[in-house]
């Protein structure tokens, strides 16, 4: 399958126009009856964007065509016996797809036969994961602050590391020789991989692992520019902050969120960066060298997660327990 055609970036000053031209779609899956609400938690973007994966409360783990809203021209995957807590397809491979639940199993599926290649069991109430860039290996953490090493070929983790302080999401670097956990504490702390070990020490202490401190509160969601020059950090204290990478300093704080910063994501080009969050209204899009919030996208609720399109300006979000996306294929109006 050839990869969608990657647009050119654009400007800051013709943002505002360009995203007044995209249109918003809405992904209809039905409730059983009953039932008042899925309970959407995560959503993810396959590396092409060909895809994008949905997980819910209610064990509802569902791979949707962008092209076509209705569920019957979407895939069900079904077999975990809890919510669906994280989803992330492999890095590198289009149809390969991770879910994490609290009922403690990873499962790694086949999206194109609907079949589970693999599963990790005893992973206790997990709720986050991070694949690794060359997609050989992935992490997960659970509520107990627990950090598994998996591999997507093999049932049992290759090694776990206990964090001595609440771990909420990790992130890599896109050498995949570092991470980023985020912590209860409002800190992040930097470690090689995959040995988990403090890559800098503060200049006053040599035995200090040096941190990123930029929150005031819990520090909840992580994400790499794809550029990897800014490190974005989120936290429950309604900021989003924007770190430089070579110093480690934090370049921009844009604090024009309601509530916790649930999630961040940066356009493809990462000229952009958006947060969600599950209390107020609305989404700021915000130019990333400048911090200036460039444009606001109307929503009916709060959106806590959030997902540019890989390859172009297209955000899908969760608003209102469903799934929308804007503007997903602008050429073929």
């Amino acid at each position: 399958m050839a990869p969608p055609r990657q647009r050119q970036s654009v400007a800051k000053e013709r943002i505002s126009v360009y995203m007044n031209s995209l249109r918003t779609q809405v992904y209809h899956d039905p409730l059983p009856r009953g039932v008042t609400s899925h309970g959407l938690r995560t959503i993810a973007w396959n590396p092409l964007g060909t895809l994008i994966a949905t997980g819910a409360a209610d064990k509802t783990l569902r791979v949707w065509n962008p092209e076509k809203n209705n569920a019957r021209n979407s895939t069900e995957l079904k077999g975990h016996m809890a919510g669906i807590e994280k989803v992330a397809f492999n890095p590198v491979k289009e149809a390969e797809l991770c879910s994490v639940s609290s009922d403690g199993v990873a499962r790694f599926w086949d999206v194109k036969t609907k079949a589970v290649i693999n599963e990790v069991k005893g992973l206790g109430d997990a709720f986050t994961l991070a694949w690794s860039p060359d997609g050989e290996s992935l992490l997960v953490g659970n509520k107990t602050d627990n950090i598994f090493v998996l591999s997507p070929t093999s049932s049992t983790p290759l090694a776990s590391y206990q964090q001595p302080i609440q771990t909420n999401q990790i992130c890599f670097c896109y050498s995949g020789n570092k991470i980023f956990l985020t912590t209860g504490e409002g800190r992040v702390k930097i470690l090689s991989y995959p040995k988990f070990e403090p890559i800098f020490t503060t200049s006053y202490d040599s035995s200090t692992p040096f941190t990123l401190n930029g929150h005031t509160s819990s520090c909840l969601s992580i994400e790499m520019q794809p550029s990897g020059r800014y490190l974005a950090t989120g936290g429950s204290d309604s900021i989003l902050a924007l770190w430089d990478t070579v110093d480690w300093h934090c370049m921009h704080t844009l604090i024009g969120m309601v509530g916790p910063v649930r999630s961040i994501s940066f356009t493809f080009d990462g000229c952009y960066v958006v947060g969600g969050s599950d209390e107020g209204g609305n989404l700021e899009v915000s130019h990333t060298e400048s911090g200036d919030t460039v444009y606001t996208i109307k929503t009916s609720g709060a959106c806590p997660i959030v997902a540019w399109h890989p390859t172009r300006y297209s955000l899908a979000y969760i608003d209102l327990d469903q799934l929308k996306i804007m503007d997903i294929y602008p050429e073929r109006r």
